[in-house]
């Protein structure tokens, strides 16, 4: 998934799937760095692109929380509508 592809499905997400999306992440993330440390784990990337997706929900989360997220949606709109 292309990674514009893979912020717009996270932008669409309510907050209930976000923080249910966050909770699977960082148990994904823990599991991949158990693996990384028991020598089981073939592909180190990742924890790279869980580290990352993590990133993103959570600045999602603080911008929807400081209504920056929801100026954005409207912007989008507006825009779509002209």
């Amino acid at each position: 998934m292309k990674k514009t592809s893979a912020v717009t499905a996270i932008r669409e997400s309510s907050e209930d799937e976000l923080k249910d999306r966050l909770k699977r992440l960082e148990e994904e993330l823990f599991q991949s760095k158990l693996k990384r440390y028991t020598n089981q784990l073939e592909n180190t990337n990742v924890i790279k692109a869980a580290r990352r997706e993590i990133a993103t929900v959570k600045t999602i989360l603080s911008a929807r929380k400081h209504g920056g997220e929801k100026q954005a949606a409207r912007t989008e709109k507006s825009e779509k509508s002209e």
